[in-house]
Protein backbone atom coordinates (compact mmCIF):
# COMPACT_ATOMS: atom_id res chain seq x y z
CA UNK A 1 0.00 0.00 0.00
CA UNK A 2 1.24 3.09 -1.09
CA UNK A 3 0.64 5.78 1.21
CA UNK A 4 1.82 9.83 0.75
CA UNK A 5 0.61 13.16 1.48
CA UNK A 6 -2.60 12.85 -1.03
CA UNK A 7 -3.62 9.64 1.49
CA UNK A 8 -4.10 12.12 4.22
CA UNK A 9 -6.63 14.06 2.21
CA UNK A 10 -8.34 10.61 0.90
CA UNK A 11 -8.92 9.23 4.44
CA UNK A 12 -8.78 11.84 7.16
CA UNK A 13 -11.03 14.64 8.75
CA UNK A 14 -9.87 17.86 7.31
CA UNK A 15 -9.31 19.46 10.33
CA UNK A 16 -5.65 19.85 9.81
CA UNK A 17 -3.82 20.64 6.76
CA UNK A 18 -0.35 19.34 7.52
CA UNK A 19 3.58 19.98 5.41
CA UNK A 20 3.96 17.98 2.39
CA UNK A 21 5.29 14.95 3.48
CA UNK A 22 4.84 11.76 5.53
CA UNK A 23 6.83 10.74 8.48
CA UNK A 24 8.26 7.60 8.73
CA UNK A 25 10.49 7.40 11.47
CA UNK A 26 12.29 10.12 13.90
CA UNK A 27 15.02 9.72 16.48
CA UNK A 28 16.81 12.66 18.65
CA UNK A 29 15.76 15.84 17.10
CA UNK A 30 16.01 14.35 13.55
CA UNK A 31 12.46 13.34 11.74
CA UNK A 32 12.59 11.60 8.29
CA UNK A 33 10.01 11.31 6.08
CA UNK A 34 9.15 8.08 3.65
CA UNK A 35 11.20 9.41 0.54
CA UNK A 36 14.55 9.55 2.83
CA UNK A 37 14.36 13.16 3.71
CA UNK A 38 15.93 14.61 6.75
CA UNK A 39 14.31 17.19 8.76
CA UNK A 40 15.91 18.90 12.08
CA UNK A 41 12.73 19.27 14.83
CA UNK A 42 12.25 22.14 16.62
CA UNK A 43 8.21 21.18 17.68
CA UNK A 44 9.03 17.96 19.28
CA UNK A 45 5.42 17.25 18.84
CA UNK A 46 4.15 20.11 20.21
CA UNK A 47 6.41 20.49 23.47
CA UNK A 48 5.47 16.91 24.31
CA UNK A 49 8.81 14.90 23.05
CA UNK A 50 10.53 16.66 26.02
CA UNK A 51 13.69 13.72 25.59
CA UNK A 52 13.58 14.17 22.04
CA UNK A 53 12.11 11.34 19.36
CA UNK A 54 12.23 7.48 20.53
CA UNK A 55 14.89 8.25 23.12
CA UNK A 56 16.61 5.04 24.49
CA UNK A 57 15.65 5.61 28.07
CA UNK A 58 11.92 5.72 27.49
CA UNK A 59 12.41 2.42 24.80
CA UNK A 60 13.77 0.63 27.92
CA UNK A 61 11.16 1.77 30.52
CA UNK A 62 8.40 0.81 27.44
CA UNK A 63 10.03 -2.42 27.01
CA UNK A 64 10.09 -3.50 30.54
CA UNK A 65 6.91 -2.04 31.53
CA UNK A 66 5.17 -3.66 28.64
CA UNK A 67 6.32 -6.65 29.68
CA UNK A 68 3.92 -6.73 32.90
CA UNK A 69 1.46 -4.40 32.80
CA UNK A 70 -0.41 -2.55 29.98
CA UNK A 71 -3.75 -1.14 30.83
CA UNK A 72 -6.22 -2.62 33.85
CA UNK A 73 -8.36 0.78 34.60
CA UNK A 74 -9.29 2.52 37.54
CA UNK A 75 -11.42 -0.06 38.64
CA UNK A 76 -7.89 -1.19 40.10
CA UNK A 77 -5.00 0.16 41.18
CA UNK A 78 -1.22 -0.31 40.30
CA UNK A 79 2.37 0.12 41.27
CA UNK A 80 2.81 2.16 38.39
CA UNK A 81 0.23 4.81 38.40
CA UNK A 82 0.78 5.49 42.24
CA UNK A 83 4.49 5.65 41.35
CA UNK A 84 3.81 8.48 39.55
CA UNK A 85 2.03 10.24 41.84
CA UNK A 86 3.61 10.20 44.49
CA UNK A 87 6.79 11.61 42.52
CA UNK A 88 4.55 14.07 41.55
CA UNK A 89 2.64 15.15 44.58
CA UNK A 90 6.63 15.12 45.95
CA UNK A 91 8.21 17.45 43.67
CA UNK A 92 5.29 20.11 43.91
CA UNK A 93 3.87 19.71 47.82
CA UNK A 94 0.54 19.13 46.74
CA UNK A 95 -1.63 16.29 47.95
CA UNK A 96 -3.91 14.48 45.58
CA UNK A 97 -3.23 13.35 42.06
CA UNK A 98 -6.02 12.58 38.99
CA UNK A 99 -4.80 11.34 35.72
CA UNK A 100 -6.38 11.45 32.48
CA UNK A 101 -5.34 11.45 28.58
CA UNK A 102 -4.74 15.16 27.33
CA UNK A 103 -4.47 17.89 28.43
CA UNK A 104 -7.56 19.28 27.44
CA UNK A 105 -8.79 16.39 29.49
CA UNK A 106 -7.01 17.84 32.45
CA UNK A 107 -8.20 21.28 32.07
CA UNK A 108 -12.07 19.84 31.73
CA UNK A 109 -11.38 17.87 35.23
CA UNK A 110 -9.80 21.28 36.77
CA UNK A 111 -12.52 23.60 35.60
CA UNK A 112 -15.55 20.70 36.75
CA UNK A 113 -13.43 20.71 40.12
CA UNK A 114 -13.87 24.26 40.83
CA UNK A 115 -17.10 24.31 39.93
CA UNK A 116 -18.48 21.15 42.19
CA UNK A 117 -16.44 22.53 45.09
CA UNK A 118 -17.76 25.99 45.02
CA UNK A 119 -21.23 24.10 44.50
CA UNK A 120 -21.46 22.20 47.19
CA UNK A 121 -19.90 24.62 49.60
CA UNK A 122 -21.17 27.94 48.45
CA UNK A 123 -24.45 27.15 45.90
CA UNK A 124 -25.40 26.82 42.84
CA UNK A 125 -25.32 30.41 42.26
CA UNK A 126 -21.10 30.44 42.48
CA UNK A 127 -20.48 28.88 38.92
CA UNK A 128 -18.63 31.38 37.09
CA UNK A 129 -14.96 31.42 35.67
CA UNK A 130 -12.57 33.69 34.46
CA UNK A 131 -10.57 32.96 31.91
CA UNK A 132 -8.50 35.51 29.55
CA UNK A 133 -8.34 36.94 25.95
CA UNK A 134 -6.16 34.05 23.87
CA UNK A 135 -5.88 31.65 25.78
CA UNK A 136 -6.11 27.99 24.77
CA UNK A 137 -7.42 25.17 27.38
CA UNK A 138 -8.33 22.16 24.77
CA UNK A 139 -10.86 21.10 22.33
CA UNK A 140 -13.40 19.90 24.36
CA UNK A 141 -16.77 21.72 24.36
CA UNK A 142 -16.19 23.24 28.05
CA UNK A 143 -12.28 24.07 27.70
CA UNK A 144 -12.33 25.48 24.31
CA UNK A 145 -14.91 27.52 25.66
CA UNK A 146 -13.33 28.36 28.49
CA UNK A 147 -10.10 29.13 25.99
CA UNK A 148 -9.95 33.25 25.24
CA UNK A 149 -10.24 32.37 21.12
CA UNK A 150 -13.42 32.54 19.65
CA UNK A 151 -12.97 31.26 16.58
CA UNK A 152 -12.33 27.82 18.10
CA UNK A 153 -15.49 27.30 19.91
CA UNK A 154 -17.93 29.43 17.55
CA UNK A 155 -20.52 27.34 15.22
CA UNK A 156 -20.81 23.79 17.43
CA UNK A 157 -24.19 25.44 18.67
CA UNK A 158 -25.08 26.81 22.62
CA UNK A 159 -22.38 27.19 24.78
CA UNK A 160 -21.40 26.43 28.20
CA UNK A 161 -22.33 29.28 30.54
CA UNK A 162 -20.78 31.15 33.06
CA UNK A 163 -17.84 31.99 31.45
CA UNK A 164 -16.27 35.65 31.44
CA UNK A 165 -12.95 36.57 29.22
CA UNK A 166 -10.95 39.24 29.97
CA UNK A 167 -7.88 40.76 29.19
CA UNK A 168 -4.47 39.14 30.49
CA UNK A 169 -2.34 40.74 33.12
CA UNK A 170 -5.31 43.30 33.50
CA UNK A 171 -5.31 44.18 37.02
CA UNK A 172 -8.13 46.71 36.94
CA UNK A 173 -10.72 44.79 34.77
CA UNK A 174 -9.82 41.79 36.67
CA UNK A 175 -10.48 43.34 39.77
CA UNK A 176 -13.69 44.44 38.44
CA UNK A 177 -14.57 40.80 37.38
CA UNK A 178 -14.00 38.65 40.11
CA UNK A 179 -16.80 38.84 42.63
CA UNK A 180 -18.83 36.10 44.85
CA UNK A 181 -20.33 33.97 42.14
CA UNK A 182 -16.80 33.29 40.67
CA UNK A 183 -15.68 29.85 41.19
CA UNK A 184 -12.42 29.47 39.08
CA UNK A 185 -10.15 31.31 37.51
CA UNK A 186 -7.81 29.85 34.87
CA UNK A 187 -4.98 30.97 32.97
CA UNK A 188 -1.89 29.93 31.49
CA UNK A 189 1.48 31.51 33.84
CA UNK A 190 2.69 31.81 29.92
CA UNK A 191 0.13 32.15 26.97
CA UNK A 192 1.47 29.16 24.64
CA UNK A 193 -0.72 29.38 21.85
CA UNK A 194 -1.48 33.30 22.45
CA UNK A 195 2.24 34.06 21.56
CA UNK A 196 4.49 33.25 24.44
CA UNK A 197 3.07 36.14 26.52
CA UNK A 198 4.37 35.73 30.16
CA UNK A 199 2.04 36.57 32.93
CA UNK A 200 3.15 39.86 34.87
CA UNK A 201 3.99 39.09 38.74
CA UNK A 202 2.01 41.94 39.96
CA UNK A 203 -1.39 40.60 38.35
CA UNK A 204 -0.75 37.05 39.21
CA UNK A 205 -0.45 38.52 43.25
CA UNK A 206 -3.80 39.88 42.53
CA UNK A 207 -5.20 37.39 40.84
CA UNK A 208 -3.87 35.12 43.76
CA UNK A 209 -5.58 37.79 46.60
CA UNK A 210 -8.92 38.13 44.93
CA UNK A 211 -9.05 33.95 44.02
CA UNK A 212 -8.67 33.89 48.15
CA UNK A 213 -11.31 36.61 49.35
CA UNK A 214 -13.49 35.62 46.97
CA UNK A 215 -13.47 31.81 47.70
CA UNK A 216 -12.41 30.62 43.99
CA UNK A 217 -9.98 28.28 43.02
CA UNK A 218 -7.10 29.76 41.38
CA UNK A 219 -6.13 27.07 38.37
CA UNK A 220 -2.92 27.09 36.43
CA UNK A 221 -2.60 25.56 32.70
CA UNK A 222 0.95 24.07 32.83
CA UNK A 223 -0.11 21.11 29.98
CA UNK A 224 2.86 23.42 27.74
CA UNK A 225 4.56 24.79 30.60
CA UNK A 226 5.00 22.36 32.51
CA UNK A 227 7.75 19.19 32.87
CA UNK A 228 10.77 21.54 32.69
CA UNK A 229 10.03 23.30 29.42
CA UNK A 230 10.42 26.93 31.22
CA UNK A 231 13.64 25.73 32.65
CA UNK A 232 12.35 24.93 36.28
CA UNK A 233 9.89 21.70 36.77
CA UNK A 234 6.64 23.96 36.78
CA UNK A 235 6.65 27.51 35.37
CA UNK A 236 4.74 28.29 38.64
CA UNK A 237 8.02 27.75 40.59
CA UNK A 238 9.42 31.10 38.71
CA UNK A 239 6.43 33.18 40.26
CA UNK A 240 5.33 34.54 43.09
CA UNK A 241 2.62 32.16 43.40
CA UNK A 242 0.66 29.22 43.62
CA UNK A 243 -2.03 27.85 42.07
CA UNK A 244 -4.76 25.54 44.21
CA UNK A 245 -5.04 23.29 40.87
CA UNK A 246 -2.54 22.51 38.49
CA UNK A 247 -2.73 20.68 35.07
CA UNK A 248 -0.47 18.90 32.92
CA UNK A 249 -0.07 16.85 30.17
CA UNK A 250 2.08 17.12 27.16
CA UNK A 251 5.99 16.18 28.38
CA UNK A 252 4.72 14.40 31.00
CA UNK A 253 5.54 11.15 29.04
CA UNK A 254 8.22 11.71 26.90
CA UNK A 255 5.32 11.39 23.32
CA UNK A 256 2.59 8.56 25.20
CA UNK A 257 -0.69 10.09 25.93
CA UNK A 258 -1.23 11.64 29.94
CA UNK A 259 -2.45 14.51 31.71
CA UNK A 260 -2.49 15.03 35.13
CA UNK A 261 -4.33 17.69 37.65
CA UNK A 262 -2.81 18.52 40.78
CA UNK A 263 -4.01 19.72 44.00
CA UNK A 264 -4.52 19.80 47.45
CA UNK A 265 -7.24 17.47 49.81
CA UNK A 266 -9.83 20.48 50.81
CA UNK A 267 -10.38 20.65 46.48
CA UNK A 268 -9.94 16.85 45.71
CA UNK A 269 -12.49 15.52 48.31
CA UNK A 270 -15.21 16.89 46.47
CA UNK A 271 -14.89 14.26 43.86
CA UNK A 272 -16.14 11.54 45.34
CA UNK A 273 -16.72 7.81 44.05
CA UNK A 274 -18.95 8.31 40.67
CA UNK A 275 -18.41 12.14 40.11
CA UNK A 276 -15.19 12.03 37.50
CA UNK A 277 -13.78 9.38 35.60
CA UNK A 278 -11.84 7.98 32.91
CA UNK A 279 -11.21 4.43 30.82
CA UNK A 280 -7.51 4.83 30.13
CA UNK A 281 -6.62 7.72 32.48
CA UNK A 282 -3.61 6.70 34.83
CA UNK A 283 -2.68 3.70 32.38
CA UNK A 284 0.00 1.84 33.57
CA UNK A 285 1.99 2.00 30.90
CA UNK A 286 1.93 5.85 30.28
CA UNK A 287 2.96 6.48 34.12
CA UNK A 288 5.45 4.51 33.89
CA UNK A 289 7.53 6.26 31.56
CA UNK A 290 6.13 9.12 33.68
CA UNK A 291 7.76 8.32 36.46
CA UNK A 292 11.26 7.86 34.43
CA UNK A 293 10.82 11.33 33.39
CA UNK A 294 10.11 13.30 36.29
CA UNK A 295 13.13 11.78 37.58
CA UNK A 296 15.15 12.89 34.72
CA UNK A 297 13.79 15.99 34.08
CA UNK A 298 13.44 17.48 37.64
CA UNK A 299 17.11 17.15 38.25
CA UNK A 300 18.56 20.77 38.73
CA UNK A 301 21.45 19.65 36.96
CA UNK A 302 19.23 19.33 33.90
CA UNK A 303 17.07 22.09 34.11
CA UNK A 304 19.74 24.44 35.01
CA UNK A 305 21.00 23.07 31.19
CA UNK A 306 17.67 24.16 29.82
CA UNK A 307 17.96 27.48 30.79
CA UNK A 308 21.24 27.52 29.25
CA UNK A 309 20.21 26.38 25.82
CA UNK A 310 17.52 29.30 26.41
CA UNK A 311 20.15 31.78 26.23
CA UNK A 312 22.21 30.35 23.44
CA UNK A 313 19.17 30.36 21.16
CA UNK A 314 18.83 33.43 21.96
CA UNK A 315 21.98 35.00 20.82
CA UNK A 316 22.01 32.73 17.94
CA UNK A 317 18.56 34.10 16.65
CA UNK A 318 19.88 37.75 17.43
CA UNK A 319 22.91 37.25 15.32
CA UNK A 320 20.85 36.24 12.64
CA UNK A 321 18.62 39.29 13.00
CA UNK A 322 21.47 41.44 13.10
CA UNK A 323 22.13 40.11 9.51
CA UNK A 324 18.40 39.77 8.30
CA UNK A 325 16.26 42.09 10.48
CA UNK A 326 12.94 39.99 10.65
CA UNK A 327 12.39 39.85 14.17
CA UNK A 328 10.97 42.73 16.54
CA UNK A 329 11.74 40.43 19.38
CA UNK A 330 11.88 37.10 21.30
CA UNK A 331 10.09 35.90 23.96
CA UNK A 332 11.97 33.37 25.75
CA UNK A 333 10.74 31.38 28.41
CA UNK A 334 13.62 28.14 28.59
CA UNK A 335 12.85 26.14 26.10
CA UNK A 336 9.46 27.64 24.65
CA UNK A 337 10.50 30.49 22.60
CA UNK A 338 8.32 32.77 20.89
CA UNK A 339 10.37 34.80 17.30
CA UNK A 340 8.05 37.92 16.79
CA UNK A 341 8.19 39.01 13.62
CA UNK A 342 7.95 42.71 12.87
CA UNK A 343 5.14 45.33 11.54
CA UNK A 344 5.92 44.53 8.08
CA UNK A 345 5.72 41.14 8.29
CA UNK A 346 2.49 40.58 10.64
CA UNK A 347 0.32 37.65 10.23
CA UNK A 348 3.07 36.02 8.12
CA UNK A 349 4.16 33.52 10.40
CA UNK A 350 2.45 30.70 8.44
CA UNK A 351 4.59 31.36 5.59
CA UNK A 352 8.06 31.72 7.45
CA UNK A 353 7.08 28.34 8.84
CA UNK A 354 6.92 27.21 5.27
CA UNK A 355 9.91 28.72 4.38
CA UNK A 356 11.47 26.65 7.17
CA UNK A 357 10.25 23.78 6.45
CA UNK A 358 11.33 23.93 2.52
CA UNK A 359 14.54 24.26 4.17
CA UNK A 360 14.39 21.28 6.25
CA UNK A 361 13.24 22.71 9.47
CA UNK A 362 10.24 21.72 11.79
CA UNK A 363 8.80 25.04 13.32
CA UNK A 364 5.54 26.00 15.04
CA UNK A 365 3.73 29.05 15.07
CA UNK A 366 1.66 30.84 17.79
CA UNK A 367 -0.41 33.50 16.05
CA UNK A 368 -0.45 35.17 12.71
CA UNK A 369 2.56 37.05 14.68
CA UNK A 370 5.10 34.53 15.99
CA UNK A 371 7.18 31.66 15.05
CA UNK A 372 7.25 29.14 17.85
CA UNK A 373 10.06 26.90 18.86
CA UNK A 374 9.92 24.25 21.51
CA UNK A 375 13.03 21.83 20.93
CA UNK A 376 13.57 18.89 22.83
CA UNK A 377 14.68 19.74 26.18
CA UNK A 378 17.86 17.74 25.76
CA UNK A 379 18.78 19.02 22.37
CA UNK A 380 22.64 19.31 22.34
CA UNK A 381 24.57 22.31 21.31
CA UNK A 382 25.87 20.94 17.90
CA UNK A 383 21.89 20.06 16.91
CA UNK A 384 21.43 24.12 18.36
CA UNK A 385 23.93 25.40 15.75
CA UNK A 386 22.55 23.11 13.37
CA UNK A 387 19.29 24.23 13.35
CA UNK A 388 19.89 28.03 13.45
CA UNK A 389 21.77 27.26 10.49
CA UNK A 390 18.75 26.38 9.09
CA UNK A 391 16.75 29.30 10.47
CA UNK A 392 18.93 31.82 9.07
CA UNK A 393 18.64 30.28 5.43
CA UNK A 394 15.00 30.13 5.96
CA UNK A 395 14.86 33.54 7.01
CA UNK A 396 17.06 34.82 4.12
CA UNK A 397 15.10 33.25 1.45
CA UNK A 398 11.92 34.44 3.25
CA UNK A 399 12.51 38.05 2.98
CA UNK A 400 14.07 37.52 -0.44
CA UNK A 401 10.29 36.89 -2.00
CA UNK A 402 8.44 39.38 0.19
Amino acid sequence: MKITRKTFDEVMFPCYTPMDMVIKKAHGVYVYDNKGNKYVDLTSGIAVNCLGHTPDGVQKVIRTASKNLIHVSNIFCNEYTLTLAKKLLHKTGYEKAFFCNSGAEANECALKLARRVAFEEYGEQKNEIISFANSFHGRTFFSVTVGGQDCYSDGFGPKPAAITHIPFNDIKTFEKTISENTCGVILEPIQGEGGILKADDEFLIKVRELCDKYHAALIFDEVQTGVGRTGTFFAYEQTPVKPDILTSAKGLASGLPIGAVLTYDRFAKHFGPGSHGTTFGGNALACAVGSYVVEKVSSPVFLNKVVEKSEYIKECVNRINKKYPLFDGIRCEGLLIGLVLDDAHKGMSGKLQKCCFKHKLLTLVAHGDVLRLAPALNIKKDKIDEAMKLLEESVKDFLSVQ
